[in-house]
C-alpha cells in the first residue's frame, strides 16, 4: 500500500481505513496481515511512564525493540535473537552492512538460469532440445535448438551480469564509507558495515546518513540539524530534526557522551518513512521519541557543522531498504505482452500440428502402409506412427516460436541505455552531471506518460504586487506587494485584529531561522508555510529564533519573547496546525491556522464573525479557491494544566500513540474564535484546485457527473466492511459497478490524497514485424544460423537507431507518443496481420520456386530439380525478402543501416559456398553433404529469375499497402513527415528586393485576453470549433 503525499509538510503518511478507502482486490494475505498488525498494537503498553525494564523482561515477538545506548553486547543477548535454522539463532537486530544485487558466484547461474526459463520460449525450447535427443521423434539435430538457445541465454546472461556487477561495486562503495563511532571513550574512524545497534555516531556537514539515527545534540542551537531527504522523497528543499532538550544540554562532549546509558524503547523495524514512535528511558525518566528526533538513512546532513547520534536502526532494518523490498526481476508491459503472444504461437502451433498428424495417420493407413517401397521395418500401428510425427513436426515448426525476438529486444534495451549515457543533450554542465539510465529492462516506458495528476498550482503562479517596505529593515527585499491599504493600517496600529493576523502568521509554524551574513533566512517543511512567514515579516512581524520551548518575533518596533508551551502539528488528516503559548504576561492562548473546512466546525457557537465568515467561504468556494483561515483560543491555567498532564502521559505512550494525541489535540482545539477579519480584508490561497485544472486542460467537461473523493471514500469503506464480512466475498469479486449513473464519471481527488496511476499501456516503437516460415525443405545449418547470422542484425539496427523524426520535431508535436501510449505498435492486432504476412510469404517462397522446378531444363542439358537445389533457391529468396522487408520499415538510414542489411545477405552466401564446398566435407562427411548444391544451382539464369520473382511478388503486395495507408490514413509520423517536407519546399514570404507592407506598430493593437483571462469563465469553457484545414495542421 502506498504512502499519502501531504503538501503542506513534505510529509509521507500511511494510508489507513478512515483517510484512504481499500481496494476491491485486497488478497486474504493483505488482510490478515492487517489483523496481525492491530493484535500486536493492541499488545502495546498503555500510555505512562515506562520504567526501564531489566535485562530479561522484554522476549522477542513483544512488538517492541530496546536499545541500550553504548553497549553493544545487549542487543546480543538470548532474548534478542531469532531462530534462523533449526537450533541456529542470529540477533534480530540486522547490522549495517546492506546487500541490493542479486547473485553471488554460486548462485548466479542457478538463479539466472531459473529467472530466463520463466519466459515462455526458453522453457519451450529446452523442452524442443530433450525431444530432439529422442531418436524415434527427432527430425533434425539437436545442434539446431542447442546453438540458439545457448546464444539467448549467454547474451542474457552477460547483461544481467553486468547490470548486477553494477549494484555489487555500488553495495561495496556505500558499505566502505566512513563515519565517527565513540568506541573505549573516544571517536574513531569506522566503515558503515561494521556499525551496530546502540552506537553513537558522530556526523559532520555533507556527511550522508549511515543508518536511522536518533539526534541526540548538533552544533547548532537547540540541537537543531538540516537535512536533504532527497534519496526518500525526491524534496531538494531542506528539512530539519531537532534533538531532544535533555540531550541537547547534557550531550555535546565526547565524554558525555560516552557516559551515556539511556534506554530505547520503540516500534519494531518498519517501511513508514512519515512515522515513529519510541520513548527514551535516561536517568528514571520517559521522553517520547518521534519522527522529527530521527535522522534516517538515504538523508544527507546539511547546514551542520555537527551532530551526534544513537543508532537505531541499522543495515536491512533502516527505513529506506525497508522501502526497497526485495529486488526483482522487472518486466515491462511489452515483455508481458510477448509472453502472450509466445503463448498464443504455441496454441497455433500445437493445434497444426495435431491436424498433419491426423493428416499422416490418415495417409499411412490408406497409402503408405500398402506401398511396400515405404516399408522401414518398424511394425507400428497408424495411430502410433500419428503420435509420433506429431512430435516430429513440433521439431520441425519449432522456428514459428520467435526466441530470437527476446535477445532482439535485450540488446536494444543495452544500446538505448547507453546512448541515453552518451546524449550530451542529456548533459547537464552546471553541475558536470550527464543522464544515467539505472537500468537497462524499462527503457520503452520512457515517454508514455498519459495523464499528470496535479495537487495544485500554487508553485507556478507569480503575483507582482510593488510596495514600498524600505520603513521595515527586516523586509525581504524579494517580497512585493501593491495593497497600500493595508500597510498604511498596519502602520497606524489603529486596528488591533490585523495587528493580531499577522502576530499569528509569525508565531503558529515551524519554521527554522539562521542568520547568514546578517540576513534572516527562513527553512521551511513546505514553501506555502515560508511563505507565510515572510509575509508576516515584511508586514513588521519578524520572526527571529526559537529554541526548544521559547519563540522570540519582532513585533513592529519591540522584541517580544513567548513560551511554547505545547505544538500541535499539521499532517493530512487535521488539515490543521496549532500552537499553545505563554504570553508575557502570563495569559495563555492556543493559535490556530488551517483549512477551511475543519476551522469552521470548531468555531465557538458565539463567534460574532461566525456568519460572515460563512458567506465568505460560500463564495470563494464557488470560486473553486481555497481558503486559509486563522483562529484563537484563550486557555485559562487549570484547563491547560489538566490537559497537560494527558497531554505528557499520551506523548511517551508506546501503543496507539498518534490515536491518542489526536483525541487530545480535538479536545483543546474547541470553540475557537474568528477575530482576525476587519475591513473586508481576508487570506486566501489563489491556488486552483484539482476540479479547476481538469476543466482548465479540458480533461473534464460539462457532460461528466463529477464525484469528489470525500463521498468515494465512505461507499468504498462500507464496500470493504462488506467483503471483509462475508466469508466467500474474500474469494470473488464484485461485479456491480461502482458508478451506477449512466455517462461519463469523472473522480476528483482534493488534498492530502495521493492518486497514482498506472494505467498506462506503453508500446515499443523498434519491434519490426516478426515473419515466420514453414522451414521443411531446407537444411539443417541454415535452420541454425538463420536467426544468428542472416536476419538479426538488420532487426536490431532498427531498434537501436531508427527515427522516425528528428528530436526537434518530437518535442515541437508532442501527439507523436501518443501510438506508444495507446499500444498501436505493438498489440494482438499486429500480430495477426504479421502472422498472416508471414504464411503468405512462405506459401509464395516455397511454392513459386516449386513451379519453376516441376518441369524445367538447365542450360547443359539437365534439369536441377533436387532437394539441394530447391532449397537453395528458396533459402536464398527467403533471406533477400527478410532483409528487404525490414529495408522497407526503415525510415532512417545510415550506414551502417546499408551495412548490415547487404552484409547479412553476403554472410548469407559466403556461408552457404563454404558449407557446400568440397573441402569441408572433406572434413565432415556425415555432416555436410551438400557438396557444390550451391554453385550449381546459381549458375543457372532461370534460377535467378526464380529469386526475383519470389521476392517481387512478396515484397509488391507490402509496397501497395503502405503507399495506401500512407495516402489514405496516414499515422501521425506520416503527417509530421509531410510537414517537414511541405515546409522545405515553401517560399520564404519576405524576399529580397520584393514589395512588402509592414505595420505601423510593433505589437498586434487589437484588444487582448485579459478580462476573460481575469473573469476566470475561459476555465470551463468548451473548445470552439474550428475549419477542418486548421484541424490537420494543429492536431499534432
Amino acid at each position: 500500500m502506498g504512502h499519502e503525499f501531504d503538501s503542506h509538510t513534505k510529509k509521507y503518511y500511511e494510508p489507513d481505513d478512515e483517510v484512504v478507502p481499500y481496494s476491491d482486490d485486497e488478497t486474504d494475505d493483505e488482510l490478515q496481515s492487517e489483523d496481525d498488525l492491530d493484535r500486536r498494537e493492541d499488545q502495546l503498553p498503555e500510555p505512562e511512564t515506562i520504567p526501564a525494564p531489566a535485562a530479561g523482561e522484554l522476549e522477542d515477538g513483544s512488538g517492541v525493540k530496546v536499545i541500550r545506548a553504548n553497549d553493544r553486547e545487549y542487543c546480543n543477548q538470548p532474548q534478542f535473537k531469532k531462530k534462523v535454522f533449526l537450533c541456529i539463532k542470529k540477533s534480530k537486530y540486522s547490522g549495517n552492512a546492506i546487500k541490493t544485487y542479486k547473485y553471488n558466484v554460486f548462485t548466479f547461474l542457478p538463479l539466472n538460469l531459473y529467472e530466463q526459463f520463466k519466459r515462455v520460449a526458453n522453457l519451450y525450447f529446452l523442452c524442443l532440445l530433450i525431444l530432439q535427443i529422442i531418436p524415434q521423434i527427432s527430425t533434425l539435430p539437436w545442434y539446431t535448438t542447442l546453438v540458439p538457445l545457448v546464444l539467448v541465454l549467454g547474451i542474457t546472461a552477460i547483461k544481467d551480469l553486468v547490470d548486477d556487477l553494477a549494484r555489487h561495486r555500488m553495495d561495496k562503495e556505500i558499505n566502505n564509507r566512513r563515519c565517527d563511532v565513540l568506541l573505549n571513550g573516544r571517536f574513531e574512524k569506522t566503515r558503515w558495515m561494521n556499525l551496530q545497534v546502540g552506537d553513537v555516531v558522530r556526523l559532520k556537514k555533507n556527511d550522508f546518513i549511515p543508518a536511522d539515527i536518533l539526534l541526540l545534540s548538533s552544533s547548532n542551537p537547540n540541537s537543531l540539524c538540516y537535512v536533504e531527504t532527497a534519496e526518500l522523497d525526491g524534496e531538494t528543499n531542506l528539512k530539519f530534526k531537532m534533538g531532544l532538550k535533555v540531550t541537547d544540554e547534557r550531550l555535546q562532549e565526547e565524554n558525555q557522551l560516552a557516559r551515556f546509558n539511556a534506554l530505547i524503547m520503540c516500534e519494531e523495524p518498519n517501511n513508514r518513512l512519515d512515522k515513529f514512535v519510541g520513548t527514551m528511558i535516561w536517568d528514571a525518566q520517559s521522553y517520547p521519541l518521534d519522527l522529527d528526533n530521527m535522522l534516517l538513512r538515504g538523508c544527507k546532513i546539511r547546514n551542520t557543522d555537527e551532530c551526534h547520534g544513537l543508532v537505531i536502526f541499522a543495515g536491512n532494518d533502516t527505513k529506506i531498504m525497508r522501502n526497497g523490498g526485495k529486488t526483482r526481476f522487472k518486466r515491462t508491459l511489452i515483455d508481458k505482452l510477448m509472453n502472450y503472444m509466445v503463448y498464443t504461437i504455441f496454441v497455433l502451433l500445437v493445434l497444426l500440428c495435431a491436424g498433419l498428424a491426423i493428416g499422416h495417420t490418415y495417409w499411412y493407413e490408406s497409402i503408405g502402409s500398402k506401398a511396400w517401397y515405404l516399408y522401414d521395418g518398424l511394425n507400428y500401428s497408424s495411430s502410433y506412427r500419428g503420435f509420433l510425427s506429431f512430435w516430429g513436426y513440433i521439431i520441425i515448426l519449432n522456428t514459428m516460436v520467435p526466441i530470437s525476438l527476446y535477445v532482439s529486444v535485450e540488446v536494444i534495451r543495452l544500446g538505448q541505455s547507453k546512448f541515453i549515457n552518451w546524449d550530451l543533450q542529456m548533459y547537464y554542465a552546471d553541475k558536470d552531471t550527464p543522464a544515467k539510465a539505472r537500468t537497462t529492462t524499462l527503457n520503452e516506458q520512457l515517454g508514455q506518460i498519459e495523464y499528470i495528476f496535479s495537487d495544485k498550482t500554487g508553485t507556478l503562479t507569480q503575483n507582482i504586487m510593488p510596495v514600498d517596505f524600505s520603513w521595515n529593515e527586516n523586509a525581504d527585499k524579494k517580497f512585493e506587494f501593491e495593497d497600500h491599504f493595508l500597510v498604511s493600517c498596519i502602520r497606524s496600529k489603529k486596528d488591533p485584529q490585523v495587528l493580531e493576523f499577522f502576530k499569528l502568521l509569525s508565531l503558529c509554524h515551524t519554521v527554522m531561522v539562521e542568520q547568514k551574513e546578517n540576513e534572516l533566512v527562513y527553512q521551511a517543511a513546505s514553501p506555502d508555510e515560508g511563505a507565510l512567514v515572510t509575509a508576516a515579516r515584511n508586514f513588521g512581524f519578524v520572526f527571529l529564533s526559537r529554541t526548544q520551548d521559547t519563540i522570540t518575533i519582532m513585533e513592529l518596533d519591540h522584541e517580544e519573547t513567548y513560551k511554547v508551551l505545547a505544538l500541535l502539528d499539521f499532517n493530512s488528516d487535521r488539515k490543521r496546525m496549532s500552537i499553545i503559548l505563554r504570553f508575557p504576561d502570563g495569559r495563555i492562548r492556543l493559535y490556530c491556522k488551517g483549512a477551511d473546512t475543519v476551522i469552521y466546525q470548531r468555531l465557538d457557537a458565539n463567534s460574532k464573525n461566525k456568519e460572515t465568515t460563512q458567506e465568505a467561504l460560500d463564495i470563494f468556494a464557488n470560486e473553486t479557491l481555497r481558503t486559509l483561515c486563522l483562529c484563537y483560543k484563550d486557555i485559562s491555567q487549570a484547563e491547560y494544566d489538566a490537559w497537560s498532564q494527558k497531554h505528557q502521559a499520551a506523548s511517551v505512550s508506546m501503543g496507539n500513540r498518534e490515536e491518542a494525541l489526536d483525541v487530545l489535540y480535538e479536545e483543546i482545539e474547541k470553540n475557537l474564535l474568528i477575530g482576525l477579519i476587519s475591513n473586508g480584508f481576508w487570506f486566501v490561497s489563489y491556488s486552483e484546485t484539482a476540479e479547476n485544472i481538469g476543466f482548465s486542460c479540458q480533461l473534464l467537461t460539462d457532460d461528466m457527473k463529477i464525484h469528489y473523493g470525500e463521498d468515494v471514500n465512505v461507499q468504498l469503506r462500507n464496500r470493504q466492511t462488506q467483503r471483509r464480512n462475508d466469508p466467500q466475498g474474500r474469494n470473488k469479486k464484485l461485479k456491480e459497478p461502482f458508478f451506477t449513473e449512466p455517462g461519463k464519471n469523472a473522480l476528483v481527488i482534493t488534498g492530502g490524497w495521493l492518486v497514482r496511476s498506472s494505467n498506462t499501456d506503453p508500446r515499443s516503437h523498434y519491434l519490426s514485424r516478426v515473419t515466420r516460415f514453414l522451414m521443411t525443405a531446407y537444411e539443417d545449418w541454415f535452420i541454425t544460423l538463420y536467426n544468428v547470422c542472416y536476419s538479426s542484425l538488420p532487426v536490431l539496427l532498427v531498434g537501436l537507431l531508427d527515427q522516425d523524426v528528428n528530436d526537434k520535431l518530437s518535442l515541437r508535436f508532442p501527439k507523436l507518443y501518443l501510438p506508444g501510449q495507446q499500444g498501436s505498435l505493438f498489440n494482438y492486432k499486429n500480430f495477426f496481420i504479421s502472422l498472416f504476412h508471414g504464411i503468405f510469404t512462405s506459401l509464395m517462397i516455397f511454392f513459386i520456386p516449386y513451379g519453376a522446378f516441376l518441369q524445367t531444363m538447365g542450360q547443359d542439358g539437365e534439369a536441377p530439380s533436387d532437394y539441394q537445389s530447391f532449397a537453395v533457391v528458396a533459402a536464398s529468396s527467403l533471406i533477400i525478402t527478410v532483409n528487404l522487408q525490414i529495408s522497407l520499415n526503415t525510415s532512417y538510414w545510415t550506414f551502417v543501416n546499408c551495412f548490415a542489411v547487404l552484409g547479412s545477405i553476403a554472410i548469407y552466401f559466403g556461408v552457404m559456398f563454404d558449407i557446400h564446398s568440397a573441402g569441408i566435407h572433406v572434413i565432415f562427411p556425415t555432416t555436410f553433404t551438400f557438396t557444390g548444391a550451391a554453385s550449381n544451382a546459381l549458375r543457372q539464369p532461370y534460377l535467378w529469375l526464380t529469386i526475383i520473382l519470389t521476392v517481387g511478388t512478396c515484397l509488391l503486395p507490402v509496397i501497395c499497402i503502405q503507399f495506401l495507408y500512407q495516402t489514405i490514413c496516414p499515422s501521425v509520423g506520416d503527417k509530421v513527415r509531410a510537414f517537414k517536407e511541405e515546409k522545405k519546399k515553401r517560399k520564404p514570404t519576405f524576399q529580397r528586393g520584393g514589395r512588402s507592407r509592414r505595420s505601423a506598430y510593433a505589437f498586434s493593437h487589437s484588444r487582448g485576453y485579459a478580462d476573460l483571462i481575469a473573469s476566470g469563465r475561459s476555465i470551463r469553457q468548451r473548445p470552439r470549433v474550428r475549419p477542418d484545414y486548421m484541424r490537420t495542421v494543429t492536431r499534432f
